[in-house]
């Protein structure tokens, strides 16, 4: 058996019940083993061994009081995961499904995804089983200031630099970075996706949908194509389906779908992105409601977003959100590239369809990279005690991620899998944390 194998057969062994943690373990692991093969040492030195096991696990429990003034508990939890590059980087999910499991998976993928950036992060994630949705401002800040009256104890600019993530926005980390400002009595950088009026940075509300398409634009480019004059289709419609449907927009791409959690809006004349923004960032209400506007839209209830004719699919929903038979959907329909917006959308079984058939397909950790990279340009604002303009952000943003296409481009092709984006995203990350792990010593 192969060290990558053996590794991910005792991994999952150690850690039963943890299907997620396992589904990202099975994706990253086994591809490694061709670049490991040619550096024996990365063997000899457990590199893998301790790669798999995260440095520090912090659970604990959340107690706040609703507004009807009855005590709730949720847990909160924190994995910081690997700082062999970097402060510990990744961030904060609240939401129901959230489980040590799902954080575990997420702080995984991070530590390639934030090695790929080129930045000096290492990876993390943390979160809470705590649901925003129905909850008044004061439930949530109250939530909120007493989640960091335990995490500011383990985090520090210096040491873990938490993040937004699915339902905390800018709302919940204000009301998060204030308490952290209380307890520590010191104004630093120490969260990232701050408002501008208090050491945030431009871009980052659009800079994981911006960097996603601006990856695929690339990708496009070097295969004699581009986004402009394509079909796209774009699951959800929180902020990263917004502004890569944004960013799609620009470049002269037509979006036709968005999703929420109820079902999906089909506009074959292209989506109307201002109406949409008014729905859900202005009313916080579903996508039926766009009919209202556009009576030829189409909307239909539950899943199905996938069946549309697209060139070019965008998972920007949640994990294992587009499964095999999707997959072959897309295939069937002609599309010729995907990118993954979201967090592994993608089962590995639909991954695999891709590959199969020649589809460009581009895995999270690099095609959504680009809101931690710009977390990391918020964090070196904040040192330096600058502020960048909005078009100074946005091309580096630009930058780091046609850097990151071409990187794990060549990276798959020393790999001999020239065009398979999973192995050279996998083998780019990791070839620099596995570095930095050998020269650090046993630790």
């Amino acid at each position: 058996m192969s060290y990558t194998m053996n590794i991910l057969e005792q991994t999952i062994k150690k850690n039963p019940n943890e299907p997620e943690f396992h589904q990202a373990l099975t994706e990253i692991l086994p591809s490694l083993q061709p670049y490991i093969d040619s550096n024996p040492k990365i063997e000899r030195a457990g590199i893998l061994e301790r790669l798999v096991e995260p440095e520090r696990t912090v659970m604990f429990r959340v107690p706040w009081v609703d507004d009807s003034g009855r005590v709730q508990v949720n847990k909160g939890y924190r994995v910081q995961f690997n700082s062999a590059i970097g402060p510990y980087k990744g961030g904060l999910r609240f939401h129901p499904s959230v489980c040590l499991s799902i954080i575990k998976f997420l702080g995984f993928e991070q530590i390639f995804k934030n090695s790929l950036t080129g930045m000096p992060i290492g990876g993390g994630k943390g979160g809470s089983d705590f649901d925003p949705k129905g909850k008044s401002d004061r439930e949530v800040m109250a939530f909120c200031q007493s989640f960091m009256t335990e995490l500011h104890r383990h985090i520090g600019v210096d040491t873990d630099v938490p993040a937004g993530d699915i339902g905390v926005g800018g709302r919940e980390i204000g009301y998060m970075y204030g308490q952290y400002k209380r307890l520590a009595n010191c104004f630093n950088g120490v969260v990232t996706g701050k408002g501008l009026a208090y050491g945030g940075s431009f871009v980052r509300t659009e800079a994981t949908g911006y960097g996603l398409v601006y990856l695929i634009n690339e990708m496009l480019h070097q295969h004699g194509n581009s986004i402009e004059d394509k079909t796209v289709v774009v699951s959800g419609s929180g902020n990263v389906a917004i502004y890569a449907t944004q960013k799609v927009q620009q470049l002269g791409g037509r979006v036709v779908a968005l999703s929420d959690s109820n079902g999906f809006i089909y506009d074959p004349e292209g989506i109307d992105l201002d109406a949409v923004k008014e729905i859900k960032e202005v009313r916080r209400g579903r996508l039926l409601e766009y009919k209202e506007q556009y009576p030829g839209a189409v909307y239909t209830e539950g899943r199905g977003i996938w069946n549309i004719k697209c060139d070019v699919a965008l998972p920007c929903a949640t994990q294992n959100e587009l499964n095999e038979s999707d997959a072959r959907e897309l295939v069937k329909n002609g599309c010729i590239a995907v990118g993954e917006g979201a967090n592994m959308p993608s089962t590995l079984e639909a991954a695999e369809v891709f590959l199969k058939s020649g589809v460009w397909f581009v895995p999270g950790k690099a095609a959504n990279a680009g809101g931690v990279a710009t977390s990391a340009l918020e964090m070196c604002q904040n040192s330096a005690r600058i502020e960048w303009s909005f078009l100074e952000v946005d091309h580096k943003l630009q930058d780091i991620m046609v850097n990151i296409y071409n990187s794990i481009s060549e990276a798959a092709e020393e790999a001999g899998q020239k065009g398979n984006y999973i192995a050279g995203a996998n083998i780019a990350g990791f070839k620099k944390v596995a570095n930095a792990m050998l020269q650090q010593g046993v630790v």
